[in-house]
């Protein structure tokens, strides 16, 4: 790896440590669940928009193509997408958790 990847890299990581959101401590908030729930969604959202990258891609002969290269193509961009989320992907599980946490705030009157 370059110098100026591990540059990139260790600037987007400490940027992501300040955007994560601080989590008020609530009766009946279960942010261990609320913040893999957020992370899932996230995945599910990046797999989704990684699928059209993949869809004309075709394996090369002698082992490509049928129903199994299908099979297999499809749960590769889910595990990107699962990747990418768990190692901090677009931002968008950040919001998702934010938007869970005003909801069951208000769901129990707090």
């Amino acid at each position: 790896m370059s110098d100026f990847s591990s540059a990139m890299d260790s600037q987007i990581s400490s940027a992501r440590l300040t955007q994560t959101p601080r989590l008020p401590t609530g009766a009946g908030l279960n942010m261990a669940k609320i913040k893999e729930t957020a992370q899932e969604f996230e995945a599910v959202f990046l797999s989704e928009m990684l699928r059209p990258m993949f869809s004309n891609i075709d394996a090369a002969e002698p082992f490509g193509g049928g129903n199994g290269e299908k099979m297999y193509r499809d749960m590769q961009v889910d595990e990107y997408g699962k990747s990418l989320a768990k190692s901090g992907g677009i931002g968008l599980a950040d919001q998702v958790m934010r938007e869970m946490i005003k909801m069951q705030e208000a769901k129990h009157g707090h």
